[in-house]
């Protein structure tokens, strides 16, 4: 089965639940923004709107400068509203210098660090990369009602 791009459907509940935090003015307990990653994953996974919680099942090996688990997404930007439209965008690019990928992937998971589950956020696809000694770098949109990264309308 291929990976398929989706906003995860367990992250929507879990937002009205209250147990994700963008943003450092938050109403719950801890009163801190959530630590967020990104894991990248083989072309063979089956990663997409069903994914509950992060877990490596075709994840790229932990090999070649690549760690599982995946890197800090950077997160200084507050999420915000553009019209009507809820919006989030990492502050920063995902990048992972002098990977050698175990494998062709096309999928990155991004999730909550904070939470002990690891629970996970959303599954972006982009066209099958093999990497071999290089950077690879994620761009992340411009953030606005039209492109930015996780959008509520």
């Amino acid at each position: 089965m291929a990976n398929t791009q989706a906003m995860c459907s367990q992250f929507k509940v879990d937002l009205m639940n209250g147990l994700h935090a963008f943003g450092s003015s938050v109403v719950r307990g801890a009163t801190t923004k959530d630590n967020f990653k990104a894991a990248l994953y083989l072309v063979s996974a089956s990663r997409g709107a069903g994914d509950t919680v992060y877990n490596n099942t075709g994840e790229l090996l932990g090999t070649g400068n690549y760690t599982q688990g995946g890197i800090a997404v950077p997160n200084t930007a507050a999420p915000s509203l553009s019209g009507t439209t809820a919006i989030w965008t990492p502050s920063g690019s995902l990048s992972w210098p002098n990977l050698t990928s175990s494998g062709a992937f096309d999928a990155v998971l991004i999730y909550n660090d904070t939470s002990t589950t690891k629970l996970a956020v959303s599954v972006h696809t982009f066209g099958s990369q093999s990497v071999t000694s290089g950077t690879f770098t994620l761009t992340m949109p411009t953030n606005d009602a039209s492109n930015a990264l996780i959008r509520f309308a």
